[in-house]
């Protein structure tokens, strides 16, 4: 009974390999749909980070800072600002809400329906030919399949998580133009913050120009949120407020201007993120080491592959078993 239950490797039938049992699993597992847009779930982190930072310097730099700025400068900076901040919120929007997928897929595909899975034992590649396997269309020449969004993007460029959405000929200007107009806004806002900062050492009745100010006699009170309610503060919740708006802005504004100036340069080459990349690989590495195939086994030799296989599941298993091999038939 015990031999019957032996290959001629001398191990169990019945014990299945970690990999084969992973495998068992995947192909129980629902098969993912496409993501339409931005708004499809799952939803990313970065979103959230995105806007709870655009309402952050919006509440800061309309509620707060602007209402210090002389009489003269202040309808300027609301007008300014208020244009630049609303702008970027449009494209933002825009550049979420089209489905950047290649014509072909949007006039075919049914996004309630699942994606069939690939089958690497019979194509090598998603798309051959221009044909996609798992999206089952011909699609343009630039045109990659996005695993994040599960769908062919026509003119990909690359998945951006802080819109949570591919970005592709369709959506690009929009989405440039939503990291411009951050990138301008935030330096229109650190540049408000200098002034006041620097205002506030040098000549701070500068900054107390509103007629709400006739009324508070301490110089260490300064009012928030001028233009809707006001709020009486103390220095050092003002000072704490700007510094950290400053630091905020300045870490932002690092990230967006890095982006910027990187789009331009690739607008400059007329190249996609995707093909900087692969470009940059491909210096990297050349001559790809190819796969090197096992060499063909004598049947002499069959035995001792098959006894190295068994010395390495029996060391394996040993500190699982506690040394008791005979007991998973093993020994």
């Amino acid at each position: 009974m015990r031999a019957s239950q032996m290959n001629i490797c001398g191990i169990n039938k019945n014990w299945v390999l970690p990999e084969a049992q992973e495998n068992n699993v995947k192909k129980f597992l629902p098969r993912p749909l496409s993501r339409v847009n931005g708004w499809s779930p799952p939803l990313h982190s970065f979103q959230a980070i995105s806007w709870i930072t655009y309402l952050t310097m919006s509440i800061v730099t309309f509620g707060i800072f602007i209402p210090f700025l002389p009489y003269s400068w202040k309808y300027a900076a609301n007008i300014v600002m208020g244009g630049v901040f609303m702008f970027h919120l449009i494209v933002h929007l825009i550049a979420i809400t089209i489905d950047p997928a290649d014509t072909n897929v949007r006039l075919k595909k049914d996004y309630s329906e699942p994606v069939p899975a690939f089958d690497r034992s019979k194509h090598t590649h998603v798309i051959q030919n221009q044909y996609c396997h798992l999206c089952e269309v011909t699609a343009s020449k630039k045109a990659k399949h996005c695993s994040a969004c599960n769908k062919c993007v026509s003119g990909f460029d690359h998945h951006c998580k802080w819109l949570n959405n591919c970005v592709g000929r369709r959506n690009y200007w929009f989405f440039f133009c939503s990291v411009a107009s951050a990138a301008v806004g935030i330096l229109g806002v650190m540049i408000i913050l200098c002034y006041i900062c620097i205002q506030y050492f040098v000549n701070p009745d500068e900054l107390r120009t509103d007629p709400l100010y006739k009324e508070i006699t301490s110089e260490n009170t300064w009012l928030l949120f001028l233009s809707l309610w006001p709020v009486p503060v103390k220095t050092p919740i003002v000072l704490s407020i700007a510094v950290m708006a400053l630091l905020l802005a300045i870490a932002s504004f690092v990230m967006l201007g890095h982006l910027l100036i990187f789009h331009l340069y690739l607008i400059s080459k007329n190249m996609s993120t995707f093909d900087y990349l692969m470009k940059t690989r491909f210096q990297k590495n050349p001559h790809p080491a190819e796969k090197k195939e096992l060499p063909l086994q004598k049947k002499g030799d069959l035995p001792q592959v098959c006894l190295s296989l068994r010395a390495m599941l029996m060391e394996g298993l040993r500190p699982m078993c506690g040394g008791k091999e005979s007991q998973l038939g093993l020994a």
